[in-house]
Formats: C-alpha cells, structure tokens, sequence
C-alpha cells in the first residue's frame, strides 16, 4: 500500500460509531490545519460510501466495530487506538484505571486484519493522576481527546510524505509497554459492600460514562457511577445507605470505621427508568424512607465525597462559583439551586464574579431527568423555564461576569455563557451552539445574546448549520474573547488571575459603568423579557406539540439507542 504524497491539503474521511466529542475535536484540528475533511458513520454500506469519496487516508477516532476488510485494504485507514504502543483490545482504559496504571497514551495505528495490532504511525503518552483514580470518562474527554488530536494532524502530515513507513509493534517486545487485554465484564468489575471505599471507588470510576459497576442498593440491582469517598455515622453497616445529598446517596462500606462512598449517579436495569442514569437517590426514592437529607452551607469546604455541585469561594475582590455538574446536565432542581447560589454570589462585595464548572462547563437542560420524569414534556418546560432564570440573572448581574469554559459545551450551556460581560476558554475546548439536532429551537435568551456577540448572520449560521467549533475560532467569530492555552490545571489558574486583573484594575469602575449603560440602552430599544417570551413561545410546541421530534431524539440520546433522526451527519 502506497502512501499520498501529497504537498497540499489531505482529503481525510472521518469514519466513526458516533461524532462524539473526541471525533469533533480531530475533525476541528484537521479543518484549522486547513485539510478537507469529510464524515462517515459506520454501517452496513460503509465501503460503498468510502468508495464514493475516495479519500487519501481514514481516520477512525472513535469506532466500535471493526473497519471491513474491503476499506481498509484498499485505503489507508488509520485507527485510533486508547492505548499505548502494543495495547490491544476494547476495555484499554478500564483496564488502566483498574490496574494502577501510572502513565498511559493513545496510538495511531494502521487497520488490519489483527484488530488494534497493525503498524504505528505514531503515539503519544501522558502520566495519569497520582492523586487518585481518574474518571474513566474524564480521562477520555482530557489527556486521550487531546493527544488523539496531535495524533491525528502528525498522520496526516505523514501521508504527505511517501517515504514514510510505520512501525510494526508486537505486544510484550522490549520497549513496548502495552499488552493484549480482554474486554472487562462485569465480573471484573464486581466488588462488595465489605471491601475498602478506595477499591470501590477505583472500580466505579474504571467504568464512568459506560458501562457502570452493577451492584445493589436498597434491595434493587443497579449500575453505580460518579462514586467519591465518604465518612458514614459509625457503626453502619457495609452497604447501608446512610444518608442522602442533592441526588447523591452515601453508602457505608468495609475497611476503617466509618469508611463510606457517595455515589452521585445509578442505571436501573428494570422497571420504567431502565437504562437511564439519574442522581442515584431520584433513580432509587421508592426506597429511601427513613434516609435523612446531609445539607451543608454552599461555602462548606466539602459536599459528597469533596465533590460539591455547586461552590462558591472568595478569591480577594473575585467570587468564584462553581458548577460541578455531571456531564454538564443541569436539571431544573440544580438549576434553581446555582440560582440560590448565584444570589449569594452577586449579594458579596466583590466587583467581578468568575462563573466556571468542571470536565465539562455544561451541556444545558438534564435530557436523561427530562425522560424519566413521570410527565416529561412537564419537565422539559420546568427545565427550560429555570435555566431562563439563571440566565437572566447572570445577564443582569450588577458585578462584571467572566465565564470561564474549561471543558465543551453544548446547546443552552454555551448560551448560558453568553450572557457574561467576558468568556475565556481553553483551547482545545469544543462548542456546539445549537439546539436543533435535540429538535429544539432553544432558549437561554440566545436570540439576544448571540447576536449581539456575531451578528445575525452569523448566528443563524451557527445555530442551523450544527456544526461544532473550537475555542480559536470562537475568539475569531467574537463568541469568545480570549482562549489560553495549556491544560485544565493551568487555565483555571489563568481565567482566576484573569478575573482578579479586571476587579483590581483602576478601570474596573468604567467598565461596570459601561455595562450599566449598555443593559439600560438595549432594555430601550428592545425589554430583555421578550426575547424570552419569543424563544419560549417556539419551546412550547417543540416540548408539548413535539413539533420537531424533540421526544424521540432525547430518548435515543438517553438510552443510546440510534434514532434514524440522528444517524446522518453532514459530509464536510
């Protein structure tokens, strides 16, 4: 097989299982570095469609079956691979988690017909955290999403030269770190209620996002997530649930007295909520009587586990808020708490607030508690409404807002943003500002606020084209302001020194001044209320009409099941 030994763009074929975010961000690198760049799902008739756009070479960011042997013996076709040199097999991160591993890396490999073993075009490895087990979920959309990216620009420019060969790799050779590992089943997930919280923890966090550890709670069989260490009143016994926080559920288990986990998500497997994962204390209420509420002040130093959804911290004149939320899905019920704490937050005397969240900064209204709400298109509208709130108020904030994006956003979640007086994002970030792939027109006052960032042209560009941008072209199209550079660690320290510049700044006064004056003169021209009276007036036949098909799209989204609403993604 030859190579295309081409000097101007490569025409590269994205082929996936799904455009999630690792495969948009690649597809964001490859379109900055000025490559063409086409999509393709996987299926049935995938070598027909490859054929038709014959392209230089295939990368498969993220791919769950394998390629067919008529792709890739006849196109370079490269795999990305979640491991390092020499690892093979479908559970590299499970795995890694689970074993302790204290590095890892992702590998660029060429398909064949060993699956995850044919010859490397290149790898990159990243240690892992020592502080603790990482999310299996954060480490995919961190260190793995962004070393695929650089894998994924250093291919491609190795296409372009046709005296490249690739290096054949053997598991267990020296120098190779990687080995041949099985799928990980359940059974090797299992643990009980008696083992010390580290070692759950390590196997719960092992599986976060997909599949989840099966275990029992309340005499119901579930799939656990989200788990964090705990302290439970002592004597309890291991497996007892001792006490419930917003949604999370602290269970005792063995090891030290007292030794606890919280776990802030579970999977029923039966019943009407089978296969959504809920707050693991919505998804088991039935049976909960006699569990007391933790409550703790929203400036307590720790939540469940340290894990507090929502914080607020004083930096000198910056307050800080923030949202932990998983996935970045703010449910109604979380919705009106960031609002009783965003009241705290702009009732201080500081002049700036800086509002940030966690892996991911947040991805608007909670899909999966919207499905298994006994009336969701109630649910939805309660959602939609207070979202609606929080915006406003972030809008209206007499302090200077700065939002800081250090993970993707989605939908309301980058509309919410809007609403700050600034926005700094990490780059690498990936943004998708639209709502109409849910089936939705959107809310959020985003008819006010993105305008008023892009323009209405460029508006209805983003939110009809669908596609996703990165943090540099955000700042290029005025959505964002400025993007840093480095890892997540190091931008939260750049977007908090950023926010205590302005607040001490001799210009700080001017700029709340001119903000004052620019919220009384569009209130002039237009009353900030009826954008949102607009924008909801369409949310109402979008959520109780279903005129767009908002209901079939959210449950394929929550139940993972392919809606053929969904399957299609443009072709570049």
């Amino acid at each position: 097989m030859t190579y295309a030994g081409r000097l101007g763009p490569v025409r590269v074929l994205l082929l996936f299982s799904a455009y999630n975010g690792l495969s948009q961000c690649v597809d964001l690198e490859l379109r900055a570095a000025g490559h063409q760049v086409q999509h393709q799902v996987m299926g049935p008739d995938v070598a027909d469609a490859v054929s038709g756009i014959n392209p230089d070479v295939i990368l498969c960011p993220f791919l769950m079956q394998r390629v067919p042997d008529r792709v890739w013996q006849r196109w370079t076709t490269i795999i990305i691979h979640p491991g390092p040199e020499g690892d093979r097999g479908p559970s590299s991160l499970d795995w890694a988690i689970t074993e302790r591993a204290t590095t890892w890396g992702v590998t660029a490999l060429q398909a064949n017909a060993v699956m995850d073993g044919g010859p490397v075009w290149a790898s990159r490895t990243f240690a892992l955290p020592a502080d603790g087990p990482p999310r299996k979920s954060t480490l995919y959309a961190g260190q793995v999403t962004e070393a695929a990216a650089e894998l994924a620009l250093e291919v491609v420019e190795k296409v372009r030269d046709p005296s490249f060969t690739p290096r054949i790799v053997h598991p267990g050779q020296p120098g190779v770190p990687g080995r041949e590992r099985p799928l990980m089943r359940q059974t090797d997930r299992s643990f009980d209620w008696t083992d010390p919280s580290a070692d759950i923890i390590r196997k719960v966090r092992a599986a976060d996002g997909s599949p989840g550890v099966r275990a029992t709670l309340a005499g119901r069989e579930v799939s656990v997530f989200d788990a964090h260490p705990g302290h439970a009143p002592a004597p309890t016994p291991p497996g007892t649930i001792a006490h419930t926080s917003h949604g999370a559920l602290l269970v005792a288990t063995g090891g030290d007295p007292g030794e606890a986990i919280w776990l802030g998500r579970a999977r029923s497997l039966d019943g009407p909520r089978a296969g959504i994962k809920l707050p693991a204390a919505t998804g088991l209420h039935e049976h909960l009587d006699g569990v007391t509420e933790l409550v703790q002040p929203l400036d307590h130093p720790s939540g469940y586990g340290g894990r507090r959804e929502i914080r607020y911290e004083r930096h000198g004149q910056v307050g800080v808020v923030t949202i932990d939320a998983y996935n970045g899905a703010w449910s109604s019920a979380l919705c009106r708490r960031i609002g009783h704490a965003w009241l705290h937050a702009t009732a201080q005397d500081t002049p700036v607030i800086l509002l940030q969240a966690g892996d991911v900064f947040s991805n608007g209204i909670d899909l999966n508690t919207i499905e298994a709400a006994p009336r969701p298109a109630r649910e939805a509208w309660d959602n939609i409404v207070a979202i609606d709130n929080l915006c406003r108020d972030i809008i209206c904030a007499e302090q200077f807002v700065v939002a800081a994006i250090g993970g993707n956003a989605g939908a309301g979640g980058v509309m919410l943003a809007l609403g700050a007086d600034r926005i700094i994002a990490r780059a690498g970030s990936v943004l998708n500002p639209h709502y109409a792939t849910m089936g939705l027109f959107g809310s959020e006052y985003w008819t006010y606020s993105l305008p008023r960032r892009v323009g209405c042209d460029e508006a209805e560009r983003l939110t009809t084209a669908c596609r996703p941008i990165g943090a540099v072209r955000a700042v290029q199209l005025g959505l964002v302001d400025r993007v840093h550079h480095g890892d997540r660690a190091d931008f939260d320290r750049a977007a908090l020194a950023y926010a205590q510049q302005l607040a001490t700044s001799s210009s700080i006064g001017t700029l709340l001044d001119a903000k004052r004056l620019e919220r009384r003169t569009d209130e002039a021209h237009r009353p900030l209320e009826s954008y949102r009276v607009t924008e909801l007036a369409l949310m109402k036949e979008d959520i109780f009409d279903d005129a767009h098909g908002f209901a079939a799209r959210r449950r394929a989204f929550v139940t993972h099941r392919p809606a053929s609403a969904l399957a299609a993604v443009r072709a570049g």
